[in-house]
């Protein structure tokens, strides 16, 4: 997860394409785990989508969990709005031996060609100045079939300011609003060494 610590704040106007190239460019990646996030694998426990389902996992940046997916028969489409780690993701994959898609895109203005099946919400929504969240939640109930899956990790910093951004249960299950989303229980938590954790939800599109 994007981590604040000597980077400027992220306000609404900001260009997110150059912002997050800058970090990706100066090795400001702490954020970074190596290796597939625990979150996943909570996923894949509970989900009951199957190999040949079409993921997107939007804000993928060096992309773990792209792999991770399509090695196990996932159509997967990683997203992400910086090129260094969109080239490095397509790099690995091609030396893997794995399909994935891999787009440079704004994920306000990508629309996939078809509904998806399922998207793995860990690192976009933090990352984005609250005033986009909205607009953000359309374009993932947009992008979902009905009845398909959003495995969101709502980051907890407990504190004001961002990127990461706190995302307050209370002001997830208004963003993500029961009209147009059925939220199952509390999946669990992902803990990290910085005192963050995320709180992990199956919600499915309406």
């Amino acid at each position: 997860m994007p981590n604040s610590e000597n980077v400027p704040v992220a306000s609404e106007t900001f260009d997110a394409e150059a912002d997050w190239e800058a970090r990706y460019q100066a090795g400001s990646t702490r954020w970074d785990r190596g290796q597939p996030s625990p979150s996943l694998e909570r996923w894949l426990e509970l989900t009951a989508l199957t190999p040949g389902a079409h993921i997107v996992v939007p804000g993928c940046g060096f992309g773990h969990e792209v792999p991770a997916l399509a090695a196990r028969g996932f159509r997967v489409t990683g997203l992400d709005v910086a090129p260094t780690p969109v080239v490095r993701l397509r790099h690995e994959l091609e030396q893997a031996g794995l399909q994935a898609d891999v787009v440079q895109t704004d994920m306000l203005a990508w629309q996939p060609d078809a509904p998806v099946d399922g998207i793995y919400e860990q690192t976009s929504l933090c990352a984005l100045p609250p005033g986009q969240w909205p607009a953000y939640e359309r374009q993932l109930h947009a992008w979902l079939r009905p009845g398909g899956e959003l495995f969101a990790c709502f980051m907890q910093t407990g504190r004001e300011g961002g990127p990461p951004f706190h995302c307050a249960l209370p002001d997830m299950r208004e963003l993500f609003a029961a009209g147009r989303w059925d939220w199952n229980d509390d999946a669990g938590r992902t803990d990290h060494t910085n005192g963050k954790y995320e709180a992990l939800y199956l919600l499915i599109r309406r």
